[in-house]
């Protein structure tokens, strides 16, 4: 196995939760030999690993759980994409974290890979983070309904818990695109060209991330896969309708920001035409002022109005005539 990805200067951590409806253990596990000892017990477990940089600890988790050598590859991989592959005695899930990065002002990406067993659910977290923070709570909870159904309900809730954060990326999202639609009417500068080609590259990795995320669920939810209770199937539907719903919202989004640029290049076309015609109208008005200087300006011995000692005045006065006539026609042709 060759990790591929940020290697954090932590060690890796694994957390185990073994529940039933009756009771909890939570543990931080020393050494992660001891995991082995949840895999044929009667309570759900789930056994969470921070940190895929250490692919030797990933190695013993595999030869404990009998997980296939080439699944061991892809979990610490961290550029696959969302997938699902159905084995005998275990489902392997891949979808992608996202979360905005406010610091870096960009989306950023986190794979996380999930083993779905009989009656234990094994999540492979890229990072060390407080995304399942909501899960632990409710885990925690003796009335909750997580603590009263199996491990196929736990994968759904922690694949719910990921895509509720897919809301929260795309209403930042959405927020920038209402700041840009209003500079592209308002402000149209070539800033916004550059914020706008970034945003449409995060929304692009937002699609990219939840367009095979929808087929997963999908299937997850027709009720093919032994290791998911049909009772279960309902809440993968429903998660199967979010996913569909963030798709929607990208997709919405990419056409509103073809239309931002649309826009854009309108106004900035609109504005150098204003430009041009003042431009034009300038020029226009000049064309024959100009040729009236350059009669008299021809070096010429015998020109009747040289001699003339108002000659001067009656030019200017006929220039200043024309230019003001010019103004006028222009103005009734409504061209300013």
């Amino acid at each position: 196995m060759v990790y591929i990805g940020d290697k954090p200067d932590v060690p890796v951590r694994v957390t185990v939760f073994d529940y039933d409806a009756n009771g909890l253990t939570e543990n931080e596990l020393k050494d992660v030999n001891d995991c082995g000892a949840y895999r044929h017990t009667h309570t759900s477990t789930w056994i969470n690993i921070d940190g895929l940089h250490d692919t030797a600890v990933i190695d013993c988790i595999g030869k404990q759980y009998d997980i296939h050598p080439l699944v061991l590859e892809d979990i610490v991989n961290t550029q696959q994409r969302p997938k699902v592959e159905v084995y005998d005695h275990y489902v392997y899930v891949v979808i992608k974290m996202l979360e905005y990065d406010y610091n870096q002002d960009r989306v950023i990406t986190e794979q996380m890979s999930f083993i779905l067993g009989k009656n234990y659910v094994i999540s492979f977290q890229e990072l060390i983070g407080d995304t399942f923070d909501t899960v632990r709570n409710r885990l925690r909870n003796p009335e909750s309904r997580i603590r009263k159904y199996g491990s196929d309900y736990l994968l759904y809730a922690l694949m719910d818990r990921i895509v509720d954060d897919y809301f929260i990326v795309m209403e930042k999202l959405g927020e920038q695109l209402e700041e840009f639609e209003e500079d592209a009417y308002n402000n149209p500068g070539k800033s916004i060209v550059g914020q706008l080609n970034k945003l449409r590259r995060d929304t692009i990795y937002v699609r990219k991330s939840v367009w095979p995320l929808r087929e997963m669920v999908n299937h997850m939810s027709n009720g093919d896969i032994k290791q998911i209770d049909p009772k279960t199937t309902v809440y993968m539907r429903d998660l199967y309708d979010h996913t569909v719903q963030v798709l929607d919202t990208v997709e919405t989004y990419r056409d509103i920001q073809g239309g931002i640029m649309d826009v854009y290049l309108s106004n900035l076309s609109f504005r150098m035409n204003e430009v041009m015609k003042v431009l034009t109208i300038i020029s226009t008005i000049f064309i024959p002022l100009n040729f009236i200087a350059g009669i008299y300006g021809m070096n010429f011995r015998f020109m009747p109005e040289l001699e003339n000692p108002y000659g001067y005045y009656i030019i200017m006065g006929f220039m200043a005539a024309v230019g003001i006539a010019m103004l006028i026609w222009f103005k009734s042709k409504k061209w300013f």
